[in-house]
């Protein structure tokens, strides 16, 4: 079975952290018993493996190059990477809003201490989403970071706009893109992406530790680095060279030694997504999302928190109890094996592709009994 876990439980938590398919749990396996094994003597190999992943991740995304990835340690990291390799000056500021995860706001905010500003567009506040970023930028806006899709209400936004927007205007673009890879298409070239950055162990179905750090080459230049390593040089394998460069590729963002085993790991969960097809895996997430949004709104006891609009969703369904207490909601679904989160006042279902549409069904009947129980319907 490709995905053993539905016989134990039903997964809706993509959005959070994936269970591996068995194809990655097996390449972990076959990785740690050749290291016990053999130690380091199929190197050479792994290395081959390493340029396999990023060949793999510039096709997830449609980047013009596998040089233009650079394997980091999580999103948080590839932020950090952007905002402390720009040059500030005071009164420069950041355009973002305000439902990002706190990976893409902290490290903005942090800027303050050079006299920057982080502005936080209310994504409600205008006629669409983008209107509400656009409004908030002046003539020292020198960033617009933005979530592809938001971590809690599941809202998505127009990438393309808001590109041709930031391409307009001499803007650095900067999107969070972890709760789109491995459930929507993305295209960095056609969304005018200056960096891109997503840890693997969500929607990829990877492990935690290893994430995606795509750049332009215009767009990498304009950063200084603060992290300096034999791995970010551009001859990494020649030890006994005095005299060293920074390598031309987004590999100067990598100091030391990759994590292999997260690389060999991540690598089998992609070719699981291309197995399927990204066009496929889009469809059916859609499909499962839009079938959720039917059993929610049907119930009267529920409020659905996510935008059904076309284009304004992806994985991410979120509702409320309309009179209930929504963490104990979301706890007694868990003692119940249904794995969901607390996110954005409600509970949040994140099903894949490969979730069976009868097990939403089985979630919201446990809903169902939950209210029964609670009197919140009769």
């Amino acid at each position: 079975m490709l995905f053993p876990h539905i016989s134990q439980n039903i997964y809706l938590n993509h959005a959070a952290v994936s269970p591996w398919p068995q194809k990655t749990c097996d390449a972990v396996a076959d990785f740690a018993q050749q290291n016990s094994n053999y130690g380091a003597q199929f190197y050479p190999s792994w290395l081959t493996m390493e340029t396999k992943l990023r060949r793999q991740l510039a096709q997830l995304i449609n980047a013009p190059s596998a040089h233009d990835i650079a394997l980091v340690k999580n999103t948080s990291e590839a932020l950090s990477i952007v905002a402390y390799g720009l040059t500030w000056n005071d009164g420069d500021n950041i355009v973002s809003s305000n439902q990002e995860f706190p990976s893409n706001r902290i490290v903005w905010e942090s800027l303050v201490q050079f006299g920057v500003t982080l502005r936080q567009a209310d994504l409600s506040s205008a006629a669409t989403p983008e209107d509400a970023l656009f409004d908030q930028v002046d003539q020292r806006t020198r960033v617009i970071t933005i979530s592809s899709t938001q971590y809690a209400s599941g809202l998505s936004v127009d990438l393309v706009r808001i590109g041709k927007f930031c391409q307009d205007h001499n803007i650095i673009f900067c999107i969070d893109a972890i709760q789109s890879l491995g459930a929507m298409q993305f295209d960095a070239q056609a969304v005018n992406a200056d960096f891109v950055m997503a840890d693997g162990h969500k929607w990829m179905l990877g492990p935690e530790g290893l994430a995606l750090f795509y750049s332009t080459p215009k767009a990498r230049d304009q950063l200084k680095l603060n992290q300096y390593g034999w791995h970010m040089t551009n001859s990494p394998g020649d030890y006994d060279k005095k005299q060293w460069a920074i390598a031309k590729s987004a590999r100067r963002f990598e100091c030391g030694s990759p994590n292999m085993l997260a690389i060999h790991a991540l690598s089998a969960s992609l070719e699981v997504l291309f197995d399927n097809g990204l066009v496929t895996i889009e469809q059916a997430i859609n499909n499962n999302s839009e079938y959720l949004f039917k059993l929610i709104v049907e119930r009267r006891y529920l409020r659905l928190l996510t935008d059904t609009k076309p284009h304004r969703y992806a994985g991410i369904v979120t509702f409320q109890l309309i009179n209930g207490d929504n963490a104990a909601l979301q706890q007694w679904l868990m003692a119940n094996k249904v794995i969901c989160a607390n996110r954005g006042g409600g509970i949040r279902f994140s099903p894949h592709f490969y979730t069976p549409q009868h097990q939403l069904d089985e979630a919201m009947k446990l809903v169902d009994q939950y209210a029964i129980a609670h009197k919140l319907i009769s």
